[in-house]
């Protein structure tokens, strides 16, 4: 069930190095990541997967000195777009015409009355708005790694514009959001494995309106 893998999972402290995750299971958890709902089906972010070992100690310097950045096997990045602009808004709806063999007027007009009401904005407000579409594709990614019973951590303690600068992120119009690294637990030095998952109380956390 659901809740039994989200009960298993935890921000993992520290991950084995020897231990590798397999490409099929990271396959998996990327086409969760890539199936994530986002607002008008923009996807405005990319998944950057980070395996070289070099660049990881360098991202890692940049992150705190944060071990699970080497120690795990696999870094996924989520870099939000800049900016919206007219190029990406139309790519999305080419490719939606194209993959599903037919023009629609009612969506054409969709997204135009998107690009009117997008492109005014600042691109600190459409970045904004990009990084929290990115953040709902890191939450299934959470989930679909806990599913494949593989461990990770949520980590938002890193230097973005570092981050940017190692990774070339900046010229490609995008800016790091939030990081996710992927690996398996070290069960003999994790202080944080074993001890009880604790949220608030479900009276104080849920309210209904009736």
């Amino acid at each position: 069930m659901l809740n039994d893998i989200l009960n298993w999972r935890y921000a993992t402290k520290k991950m084995d190095p020897s231990k590798v995750v397999s490409e099929d299971k990271v396959e998996r958890i990327l086409e969760a990541i890539s199936l994530a709902p986002t607002s008008s089906g923009l996807q405005p972010f990319e998944v950057i997967v980070v395996k070289n070992p070099e660049t990881r100690a360098k991202l890692r310097a940049a992150a705190n000195d944060q071990a699970q950045l080497t120690d795990g096997s696999h870094l996924i990045v989520f870099a939000a777009w800049d900016k919206y602009t007219a190029e990406r808004i139309d790519a999305v709806r080419e490719q939606l015409e194209t993959e599903r063999g037919f023009k629609n007027e009612g969506l054409t007009a969709y997204y135009e009355n998107l690009k009117a009401n997008y492109l005014v904005q600042g691109a600190e407000t459409n970045f904004q708005h990009a990084a929290r579409q990115a953040y709902i594709a890191f939450g299934i990614g959470l989930t679909a790694a806990a599913e494949e019973k593989v461990d990770t951590t949520p980590m938002e303690g890193f230097d973005p514009d570092a981050f940017d600068k190692i990774l070339g992120l900046r010229e490609r119009g995008l800016r790091s959001v939030v990081i996710m690294p992927l690996g398996y637990r070290d069960a003999s030095e994790d202080w944080l494995v074993n001890l009880k998952k604790v949220r608030r109380p479900r009276d104080e956390f849920v309210k209904l309106v009736a």
